[in-house]
């Protein structure tokens, strides 16, 4: 039973779980945001926005190194590079789902949107319509909701490893 009233300070070994779970927490709900801002400003029909949408990575960078500094003064490296993991694993299930809302839900014909404009630009490239179709082919699989929020969450992970055992490793050194 927790004697804690609601005054109490929080106990810094629950304070330290919470960092992960806030940051991961704040990291879905941007990059779930910064995605409807691409949506419905309509900046994905326009190849030349396109790139925009990328900016999550430095931002889940940025997140995940202010939420390291943070803890870097109580967490050994393992433990930095565990609480970056998870805030990007809590991330990543924020993205999952809004990324499936996003295209199945809001904007259900983002895919085929993109396909047509895809075609357009590699026409334009001079492509011929069987190596385009060649293109739209391969690119199949990746065109659906499933497979696209997924592609986000694995980016998430990756991208959260990553940057967790270099910041860890920078962070710890300083």
């Amino acid at each position: 039973m927790n004697d804690r009233t609601t005054t109490d300070p929080i106990p810094a070994s629950e304070e330290a779980l919470l960092v992960p779970l806030r940051a991961g927490a704040l990291l879905g709900v941007l990059v779930a945001l910064w995605t409807f801002v691409m949506g419905f400003t309509g900046w994905y029909r326009q190849p030349s926005l396109l790139f925009l949408f990328w900016l999550v990575i430095p931002l889940q960078i940025v997140v995940l190194v202010l939420m390291l500094r943070k803890t870097a003064a109580a967490a050994g490296y393992l433990r930095q590079v565990q609480n970056g993991v998870a805030a990007s694993v809590i991330a990543s299930i924020i993205i999952f789902a809004s990324s499936l809302l996003f295209t199945m839900v809001v904007f259900p014909s983002y895919f085929a949107e993109l396909e047509a404009l895809g075609r357009l630009q590699m026409a334009k490239q001079g492509l011929s319509p069987e190596q385009i179709e060649a293109v739209v082919k391969a690119q199949a699989p990746m065109q659906k909701p499933l497979g696209s929020a997924f592609a986000g969450a694995l980016g998430t992970w990756i991208t959260g490893l990553f940057t967790s055992l270099i910041a860890a490793a920078w962070l710890r050194k300083k």
